[in-house]
């Protein structure tokens, strides 16, 4: 069986992801399960730092945070890099606390790589890749960006979720 795929539309456009419920079963099963009921509709990348990563999943646009499930366990491996377009969980300090909030990274980022089962090592959990629309997520990593309500490198003008839906490719 192949792995599933979702469509990600936001206001500066769309980009298809592949997720890796091969390697990331249980990922990609609480992903899923966001998508399924709309959670990610109508919210915000809220956090974008130009030449890292672009993240959201977790913030409406007056900043509050959604109510989501219960923090998964943290599938991060080392055969799962944080290469350059691939989205991975965003999380505390906690390495199992994520829940609905992603980030896609828009280089390759090695220091987010799982290196030990432990606090320091664990990293962050890969469980998709952008496979058409890399662009977009360039694009959205270089937007302008402020501090607002208490929160760093929100972007000036909003980059909404318009929808997270499965796609059959």
């Amino acid at each position: 069986m192949s792995n599933p795929s979702v469509l990600i539309t936001t206001s500066m456009g769309e980009m298809l992801v592949e997720l890796y419920a091969d390697k990331a079963p249980d990922t990609v099963a609480n992903f899923l399960a966001y998508v399924d009921e709309e959670f990610y509709d109508g919210l915000i990348f809220h956090r974008v730092i130009k030449n890292f990563m672009v993240q959201g999943g977790g913030m409406d646009m007056m900043m509050r945070e959604k109510k989501n499930k219960a923090p998964i366990k943290n599938e991060a491996s080392a055969e799962v890099p944080n290469e350059a377009f691939t989205l991975a969980m965003a999380r505390t300090m906690d390495p199992h606390s994520a829940t609905s909030q992603f980030f896609v990274n828009v280089k390759d980022n090695e220091f987010l790589n799982f290196t030990a089962p432990n606090p320091q090592g664990y990293g962050y959990a890969v469980f998709g890749k952008v496979t058409e629309g890399q662009d977009v997520a360039t694009k959205m990593s270089l937007v302008r960006t402020k501090n607002h309500m208490g929160h760093g490198d929100v972007p000036s003008d909003p980059i909404s979720i318009i929808s997270i839906r499965r796609f059959e490719v």
